[in-house]
This record gives C-alpha cells, structure tokens and sequence, in this order.
C-alpha cells in the first residue's frame, strides 16, 4: 500500500514508519494541514492517515475540503479526542474510520487493510469520460481514442477536477485549491500545468477539448468556447 501519514507528532511519524515500511507499504508524511491536503489532492494514495489537531489547519478541515474537491480516497482519523460527538464530527466530515490514541499498531494496520480493500473494490469501473478521451481513476490511465497518454500528477489532477465538471467551468480559483490547497506557488503555475495537460490530451488531435475561457477558468468538452492561448 502507498499511504500517507498526516500527523505533527515525528516521534509517532516514525514509529508508523518503521512498522509499515518493515512490512513493505510506502509513506509519506506531512507535519502540518496545508501540507497533508496538497499531498492527498496531488498524489495517488490508497489511504491516508489523519491527525485531528495539526498546526495551521485542523484535520477535520483537511478532511472537509477534500471530499469537497471530489477526493475519495480512504481516510483514517487518528487522533487522542475520544469522545462520541468528536467521533460524529469526524465521519461527518468524510473520515471511514476513526481510531483514538493510544493504540496499537497491528490494529491500525488491520483497519487500514480493510479500508483499502473496500475501496479498491468499490473502485472497479470508476472511469470519467468526455467524448473519446477516458480517464480511469483506478489504474490512473488516462488515454484519448484508446491512445496510452502520460500525465504527471498534477496534470492527471487538473483533469480529474475538469472531467468531474464537464461541460461546466471550472473557475482557476478551484484548480489552484485542487493543486495547492490554500497556498498557492508565487507566479502562473496553474497556466504552465494547464499547458501541459492540454498538449498532452490535445496535442495530436484536430478536435480540442480543453478550452479557456478568459477571465473565468477553464472547461472540457468537445464545443469550443471563446478560447485564448492560456
């Protein structure tokens, strides 16, 4: 399993690292909010690991924000508050399991299994579609008249939010929440990113189906808009 670790303790970083890595799973980890939902909206994971109380933004806040931007990944609140309208909160804002400090490592490994398994059945069949381009949010292939394409991460996230929308705009505020969360790169990223993915899924192809829509954001689909170069 790819997991990652959202949790400001280093010392419990660690120990979760050297029991899941001895075991053959990957992690990362992020010490604050902001970090740990730039991680999850931008990488591939199986599940994540959630603390409740992290510096500059709380986990359930974390966690709101990304079922909000479409994120479904299994999410695994870990977290000392053990009392029931803590629980509540915390599924409520999208957590699939809750476990309270302190705990034991092989529960917390048999819990995330399980979450992992649930999910990975659920997700079979889970594939966007717009006109011929395809996008199966299971195995991450992406391909255009069944064209292998490559995307980086953020690129396949950039699509995953605009597919998820189609045919409506997605403005560029969203996006850049989708990329960076709450705190956006310094200078134009999102137009290099957007560059990036529309030579990828329309590089080779007469019909376009990424356009701009100047002073708005972005939309997919097979009509075209009033395009820009951006």
């Amino acid at each position: 399993m790819r997991l990652l670790v959202v949790e400001d303790n280093q010392s419990l970083v660690a120990n979760l690292f050297d029991y899941f890595e001895a075991r053959g799973h990957v992690l990362d980890a992020a010490p604050d909010g902001p970090t740990g939902y730039h991680l999850a909206s931008t990488q591939a994971y199986d599940a994540v690991v959630l603390d409740w109380m992290l510096p500059r933004l709380d986990g359930r806040e974390v966690l709101r924000r990304l079922r909000e931007a479409g994120h479904d990944m299994p999410v695994l609140m870990l977290t000392a508050r053990d009392e029931l309208p803590d629980k509540i909160a915390g599924f409520r804002a999208g957590a699939d399991d809750y476990l309270t400090k302190p705990f034991q490592l092989p529960e917390l490994e048999v819990r995330i299994e399980a979450l992992v398994a649930r999910a990975r059945g659920r997700g079979r069949g889970r594939v966007l579609e717009v006109a011929d381009l395809r996008y199966d949010l299971t195995t991450l292939d992406v391909t255009r008249a069944g064209r292998s394409l490559h995307l980086y991460p953020a690129c396949r996230k950039l699509l995953e939010v605009l597919m998820r929308a189609s045919p409506a705009a997605v403005t560029r505020e969203r996006l850049e929440q989708a990329l960076w969360g709450d705190d956006p790169p310094d200078g134009d990223m999102l137009r290099s990113h957007v560059y990036e993915l529309r030579r990828s899924i329309d590089g080779a192809w007469p019909v376009k189906l990424l356009h701009t829509l100047p002073r708005i954001g972005y939309r997919l689909g097979e009509a075209a808009g009033d395009d820009d170069a951006g």
